[in-house]
C-alpha cells in the first residue's frame, strides 16, 4: 500500500512539473491541449471597452472624444508634433482637459477632438500633460489656440524613429495628415532617452539616429524649431529601469550635443533635473506635481523662443 501511494505521489509530482514546463515553453502537450480547449468552448470575448488600439498598441479610438471642427491656424496658433516614449505618451498620472472648449483640441487621423487625457496619437490611457501646457499657453495671453499633434510610443528607443525604423513611416504619415488639414507644424518637441539608457546605447549612435528622424522631419517640410529635452532618467526594474540614476550618462551627453550642433535642434525640457522623486509616481513615470512642473518648464521655453522670433 504504501509503495502504491509513494508511486502514484511520484506520478503526481512529474505530472505537474510536466505540465508546467510544457505550459511555459509552449512544448507538447500544452499547445495541442490549449488549442483544444479553444476549439471546444470557444474564444473568451474580449470585455468592452471604450478604448481602441491599433497594431502597435497606439491609442487610436476613445468614445469619450468630443469631435469638433478643426480650427483655422492663424499666427497666434501653436501646432505641436509632441514625439517620444512613455513621459510624452498617456503614462502621466494626472489626466488634463481643455479649458478653453475647441480653441485646444487633439490632432487626429485628419480630424480634431477637444483636448483631454488620454490623447489619441499615442499609448496608454492614463494622463498627459500636454493638454495641461496648451491651457497654460492660452492662459498666458501668447496664444488663442492650440494644435496638440501626439506620436509617442512607450518604451521606444530612438533607432525606431529613425530611417528603417518602424515608427518611422507613421512618422511621415502624422507629418502628412497636419499638412492636409491646413496646418503647419509650429514646435517639435521631443521627449525620450530613457530607453536607450537602459540597453546601452552609445551617445554617438543616439546623435545619429536622432538626427536621422530630424532628416525625416526636414525632407516632409517640418522647419519648425526641434526641442530635444534631456530626459535618460527611469529607475526600478519594475519600469525597465535601473535602481539608480548617474546623471552624467551617453544619453545625456548625446542630447546636449544635439541641442547645440544647430540644424533647428534647441534644448527642451531638462526633466532629470527639475523633477524628484514626489514629482514621479513610480520612480519614473511623471505624476501630478510633476505635470504642473513640465508643463510650466515648457510653457516658459515657447513663450521666450517666440518672443525672441518676433523680436528679430
Amino acid at each position: 500500500m504504501q509503495k502504491t501511494t509513494a508511486v502514484g505521489l511520484a506520478a503526481l509530482i512529474a505530472t505537474y512539473f510536466l505540465g508546467g514546463m510544457s505550459a511555459r515553453h509552449e512544448i507538447f502537450p500544452w499547445p495541442q491541449l490549449s488549442a483544444l480547449r479553444k476549439m471546444v468552448g470557444g474564444e473568451k470575448p474580449a470585455a468592452p471597452s471604450r478604448y481602441t488600439f491599433d497594431d502597435k498598441e497606439r491609442l487610436i479610438g476613445d468614445e469619450s472624444k468630443t469631435l469638433v471642427n478643426c480650427p483655422t491656424q492663424t499666427d497666434r496658433t501653436a501646432v505641436l508634433l509632441i514625439l517620444g516614449q512613455s513621459n510624452a505618451a498617456n503614462d502621466g498620472g494626472q489626466r488634463h482637459r481643455s479649458d478653453y472648449g475647441a480653441r485646444v483640441v487633439n490632432a487626429f487621423d485628419k480630424r480634431c477632438y477637444i483636448a483631454a487625457s488620454p490623447l489619441l496619437g499615442s499609448t496608454d490611457t492614463k494622463g498627459e500633460y500636454w493638454t495641461l501646457l496648451a491651457n497654460n499657453l492660452i492662459a498666458s495671453g501668447q496664444y488663442d489656440s492650440v494644435i496638440l499633434a501626439p506620436l509617442a510610443y512607450s518604451g521606444s528607443e530612438v533607432a525606431r524613429w529613425a530611417t528603417g525604423g518602424d515608427i518611422n513611416p507613421v512618422l511621415v504619415d502624422t507629418v502628412k495628415e497636419l499638412r492636409d488639414s491646413g496646418y503647419r507644424i509650429t514646435s517639435v518637441l521631443w521627449v525620450q532617452g530613457e530607453k536607450d539608457l537602459v540597453i546601452g546605447t552609445t551617445a554617438e549612435a543616439y546623435q545619429e539616429r536622432f538626427m536621422s528622424m530630424v532628416d525625416t522631419l526636414r525632407q516632409h517640410g517640418v522647419e519648425a524649431p526641434v526641442y530635444i529635452s534631456i530626459a535618460s532618467k527611469c529607475l526600478e526594474p519594475s519600469n525597465g529601469g535601473f535602481k539608480e540614476h548617474i546623471p552624467d550618462n551617453a544619453i545625456v551627453r548625446a542630447q546636449l550635443a544635439l541641442s547645440k550642433s544647430g540644424h533647428g535642434i534647441r534644448e527642451g525640457v531638462n526633466s532629470d533635473e527639475l523633477l524628484d522623486g514626489e514629482d514621479r509616481y513610480d520612480d519614473c513615470h511623471i505624476g501630478g506635481t510633476g505635470a504642473e512642473k513640465v508643463s510650466r518648464a515648457w510653457m516658459n521655453l515657447l513663450r521666450g523662443d517666440v518672443y525672441l522670433e518676433s523680436s528679430r
